[in-house]
């Protein structure tokens, strides 16, 4: 008997494909526990344009990911962060500080941010955001003692 999986089954298939099982395995197994349902024309036909309307779904998605990477490639950030006559910080900026200022104008997790280890030094750094699986984008931030001596960043309010 032909079925079309409604969920990922192990050493079967997975969710979504038409694959050939017993009668009884089918009647007894995979239908009770909701499972899968018998491959018919109109269910092959529904299976597919629900695979039609997920790839559109991703995709949609995908250039939206893509966007926002080139958004945030674009606008150069600026961290405030108190610091020494050498130029090292008090405490560290770290990917969670990074995130906070940039939500004041995109929307990103801390656990995107590919921070290798937190900065410690007043400077410009590159920095890594993992905004889709396919799509990554470089940032550049800088880090300074106060916000009067940068000329670049995200302004308060915006």
């Amino acid at each position: 008997m032909q079925v079309i999986l409604l969920e990922d089954v192990k050493r079967l298939g997975k969710k979504g494909s038409a694959v050939k099982v017993s009668d009884g395995y089918a009647r007894n197994f995979l239908f009770p526990k909701k499972l899968a349902v018998e491959a018919t024309e109109g269910n092959l036909r529904a299976l597919q344009h629900e695979a039609k309307i997920h790839g559109q779904k991703v995709e949609r998605e995908l250039e939206q990911a893509r966007q926002l990477a080139a958004d945030l490639k674009a606008t150069p950030l600026f961290v405030p962060a108190k610091a020494g006559e050498s130029g090292k910080l008090y405490g560290a900026v770290t990917s969670a500080d990074i995130a906070m200022a940039l939500s004041k104008k995109f929307p990103v997790d801390k656990r995107k941010i590919e921070l290798k280890e937190p900065i410690k030094k007043v400077g410009t750094y590159q920095v890594r955001v993992r905004i889709h699986s396919q799509v990554h984008a470089e940032i550049t931030i800088r880090v300074g003692a106060d916000a009067s001596d940068s000329t670049v960043g995200i302004p308060e309010g915006s």
